[in-house]
């Protein structure tokens, strides 16, 4: 027998979905050796299905209404993926593996709140950020306009945590923001003042509610989209007083809305993103 599998997308950002119950068949069948594995073989662009991540449902939870196992395409857990949430979302609600359109999902980064909208998009309440250096986690002690030398570089940016690690880049708008993520990306990820690693945003402020962003991802490279990395961004450019509280993240693969009321003096509230999930394919493994 086959393993059935769903590929989604959320902004470009794409996930393979599998049911706990066909992974634990390729363990039986010796498909592969672990979560980890699987992640690695099915997100493989060239010798599996090709995506950024691998995401699993876990029904097996008492806390809330239902769980995921999330791992990165190359076999690395990580807490929380804005994008992947909205496509699980989805996912769970049409297979019925929840009934109702507001629901919580336990992750690595706590409850996550996810809400079907009636125009296809999916608005997720994304918790409070989190901006203490020892629990981001981020060595130093400032973290906001942190200067970090990378190669022929300085930057200066930002540690946030949405349940997990992101520093952000605010640049000029003469900038290509993107050139500057392949080049400096994966020097700022496995830099030493994130023992965790970290995501790692390059964003420019267009106008008080909109912002051009490009991320590496960590444990995936560059990627089209990256929600908590919206969530973070939109963050720190309030917190640095670049913008308004609601603003459009453009990002390679299309947008998100996010909304954040907090400010310096009270950082205390959660963020919410609202964006697109989509179906690519379902398909069957041999």
């Amino acid at each position: 027998m086959g393993i059935k599998v769903t590929k989604m997308q959320g902004c470009g950002n794409d996930f393979v979905v599998m049911s706990y119950e066909d992974y634990k068949a390729g363990l039986e069948e010796k498909r592969w050796e672990d979560m980890s594995d699987a992640a690695k073989r099915l997100c493989d662009r060239n010798f599996g299905i090709g995506a950024d991540g691998f995401i699993v449902p876990n029904t097996n939870t008492e806390e809330t209404d239902i769980g995921w196992f999330f791992y990165n395409s190359d076999g690395t857990t990580a807490q929380m993926c804005g994008n992947g949430i909205r496509c699980f979302a989805k996912y769970i609600f049409d297979n019925g593996l929840v009934s109702k359109k507001e629901f919580g999902v336990k992750t690595l980064a706590g409850i996550i709140k996810p809400k079907l909208l009636d125009d296809g998009r999916v608005r997720v309440n994304m918790s409070k950020p989190v901006l203490e250096s020892e629990k981001i986690p981020f060595i130093p002690v400032n973290n906001l306009n942190y200067k970090i030398s990378v190669k022929d570089r300085i930057f200066e940016g930002n540690a946030v945590s949405m349940g997990n690690p992101h520093f952000v880049i605010f640049t000029e708008k003469s900038e290509n923001i993107l050139a500057l993520a392949k080049e400096y990306g994966s020097d700022i990820e496995t830099s030493s003042e994130f023992p965790e690693k970290t995501n790692v945003e390059f964003a420019k402020v267009i106008s008080e509610d909109k912002i051009d962003l490009r991320v590496w991802e960590r444990g995936c490279g560059i990627t089209l989209a990256c929600g908590t990395g919206a969530c973070a961004t939109t963050v720190a450019a309030i917190l640095n007083g670049l913008t308004e509280n609601s603003v459009e993240v453009n990002l390679l693969g299309g947008s998100v809305h996010i909304d954040w009321p907090g400010n310096k003096y009270d950082a205390k509230h959660d963020v919410y993103m609202t964006g697109p999930a989509e179906y690519v394919f379902t398909a069957e493994l041999n």
